[in-house]
C-alpha cells in the first residue's frame, strides 16, 4: 500500500484526539465532586428521569459530563447516573475501597496507625494525594495519611 505512512500518520492523530490530548500530549485531569446531602440519581438530565436510587451526603463521585443544571457522574461502584448540579459541594472526600484502610500519623507504612477505616467509610480530603499517600480527617476530627490504592475519588 503507497500510502500507508501517511495513513499511520492520520491514525495517530486520530488517537491522540481520541484520548484527550492536546498540544502539549496532557490529558484532562478527571474531576471529583461530593454530594452535599442525600441525592437521587437519574438515568437521564431531567426531573422526569428514571429515579434509580438515593446516594448519600459525603459520598464521591466522578464527573463525565457537565449540562446547565445537570451532571452526569460515575458512582463508587461504577453506575453512570445523572445528579442535579445543586446536589453537588465543592468539598473534596474519598471513599474507603480496600476492606480495611490504615490512616497513619505520618505518609510512611512504618508511621503509627492513628484509626482504620472500614469499607465505603468517607474521609475529608485534606490535601491533594502526594507520593501515593492522601492526607483525610475522618468525621470525629482525626486526620492522617491513607494510600491512595485503598480509596475512590481521586
Amino acid at each position: 500500500m503507497r500510502n500507508a505512512p501517511a495513513l499511520r500518520r492520520s491514525l495517530g492523530a486520530a488517537f491522540v484526539l481520541a484520548c484527550g490530548l492536546g498540544a502539549g500530549g496532557v490529558a484532562h485531569a478527571i474531576e471529583y465532586r461530593s454530594v452535599a446531602a442525600p441525592a437521587i440519581l437519574y438515568d437521564a438530565p431531567s426531573e422526569k428521569g428514571k429515579r434509580l436510587f438515593i446516594v448519600s451526603a459525603g459520598t464521591p463521585v466522578e464527573v463525565v459530563v457537565t449540562l446547565d443544571k445537570w451532571i452526569k457522574v460515575r458512582e463508587p461502584a461504577g453506575s453512570i447516573t445523572w445528579i442535579e448540579r445543586s446536589a453537588l459541594s465543592t468539598k473534596r472526600t474519598v471513599q474507603i475501597s480496600a476492606t480495611r484502610a490504615v490512616v497513619r500519623r505520618q505518609p510512611t507504612e512504618s508511621s503509627t496507625a492513628v484509626f482504620e477505616a472500614a469499607k465505603d467509610v468517607v474521609l475529608e480530603l485534606s490535601d491533594p494525594p502526594a507520593e501515593g499517600w492522601a492526607k483525610v480527617r475522618h468525621t470525629d476530627g482525626a486526620s492522617g495519611y491513607v494510600r491512595v490504592n485503598e480509596v475512590w475519588g481521586l
